[in-house]
């Protein structure tokens, strides 16, 4: 068995919507180079295997045939503008080869999910994918076929039964949240800055499962200007005491990473430390609760060469079992190409600075707290169909 099974192709960085679109897939190359050159990718039980596209039959589990059928139509005519299904607007503008570039992004993660699920890597990423905006029927939010949805149905129709999903992205994992509403089987939870406040407009604690499927969706609402230690508040909060009563038997995992407080889409204000700090709880819940079974994905994230390079290159290590020092220096040649290749100038140390600490829940609720109002909304809404505690 691998570590990790690393779904990368160079191919992968057709997905680009073009110049000036904030999703440039220069972020993806510039991870896996900063990945390679510290030696993340050649370690033992690192698997890099080159994904195939998702077929059309794998598509539809998720998507409707008209939809794929608008997306092929839009690939062979760029200036399509086809507002029913989400193409053709800023921001899903439609680019030539758009169906196989999104059908790549979506095999990738379907390869990891399946290479846990069977047992032939404890770990499977897609730095490439977390497009979990898409809808079944509609490109939305730079997204055009949603991955992890994929992924996760994928896991299900292999007979997985209990399947987590966990968002850290600045923006509601609306399109992942959707697909699953009404599916029991399925718990999705999102971290996310408030809809009051930035798209989809969507993830309000209110939001927590179709009929049948009560408490199945989880939404952590939170204030603009929320930093690590109230993220991380949150997140421990609301995280780890619902996996642990749902007894996930894998975990699916979305890192976006524009929760930062230099990406210029949003206003959360964490560190590269403290999403570091995620990377490493989940993987450890990971182990904890499902055998060491863990999917994840990329998804957000313009800071494009200051921030995501070095945030999913953490998250790839500790997925290899091998954590970055967050004191450790970037590589030269790294730094070189960065310097050379976009005259910008690169950050140094894979870490910001920060010791992210955080004060437990248990410590007590503060309802003058926005935040503490934020995950408190969220506890009431789904802590009793889980036979948990909302206050403690």
């Amino acid at each position: 068995m691998h570590t990790v099974h690393v779904a990368w192709s160079d191919a992968l960085t057709g997905y680009d919507f073009g110049h000036g679109h904030p999703l440039n897939p220069v972020r993806v190359d510039l991870t896996i180079r900063l990945a390679r050159e510290l030696g993340v990718l050649d370690g033992d039980g690192v698997h890099v295997e080159e994904p195939g596209p998702a077929d059309d039959a794998t598509l539809r589990t998720v998507h409707t045939a008209d939809y794929l059928d608008a997306v092929k139509a839009a690939s062979a005519d760029p200036g399509t503008v086809d507002l029913v299904h989400g193409l053709g607007t800023t921001d899903d503008p439609c680019f030539a080869g758009m169906h196989e570039a999104s059908a790549l992004v979506a095999g990738g993660t379907i390869a990891a999910a399946r290479a846990v699920w069977e047992g032939r890597a404890l770990h499977g990423v897609n730095v490439a994918g977390g497009l979990h905006h898409a809808m079944p029927a509609s490109a939305s939010g730079f997204c055009v076929y949603n991955d992890p949805a994929l992924g996760i149905k994928a896991l299900l129709d292999a007979g997985a039964e209990r399947v987590a999903y966990v968002d850290v992205d600045v923006h509601h994992g609306d399109g992942v949240q959707t697909v699953f509403y009404d599916d029991p089987r399925v718990l999705t939870i999102s971290l996310h800055e408030s809809p009051r406040t930035l798209f989809p407009g969507t993830g309000y604690p209110s939001e927590t499962g179709g009929p049948g499927a009560e408490g199945s969706a989880v939404n952590v609402a939170l204030p603009p200007g929320t930093a690590d230690a109230g993220w991380l508040r949150a997140f421990h909060a609301v995280v780890p005491p619902l996996l642990r009563a749902w007894q996930p038997q894998v975990l699916v995992t979305q890192h976006g990473c524009d929760s930062h407080l230099d990406d210029p889409l949003a206003h959360l204000a964490l560190t590269l430390d403290g999403q570091r700090e995620s990377y490493r709880v989940l993987h450890d819940l990971a182990h904890e609760l499902c055998d060491g079974r863990w999917v994840a994905t990329g998804g957000g994230g313009y800071a494009l060469i200051d921030v995501v390079p070095r945030a999913w290159t953490h998250l790839l290590a500790i997925a290899a079992e091998k954590p970055i020092q967050p004191t450790t220096l970037t590589p030269s040649g790294w730094r070189s190409h960065v310097q050379a290749r976009y005259h910008h100038t690169p950050p140094q140390r894979m870490t910001d600075g920060a010791t992210p600490t955080h004060a437990d829940w248990s410590s007590g609720y503060d309802p003058a707290s926005p935040l503490d109002r934020a995950v408190h909304a969220t506890r009431l809404a789904v802590f009793p169909a889980h036979a948990l505690d909302p206050t403690y």
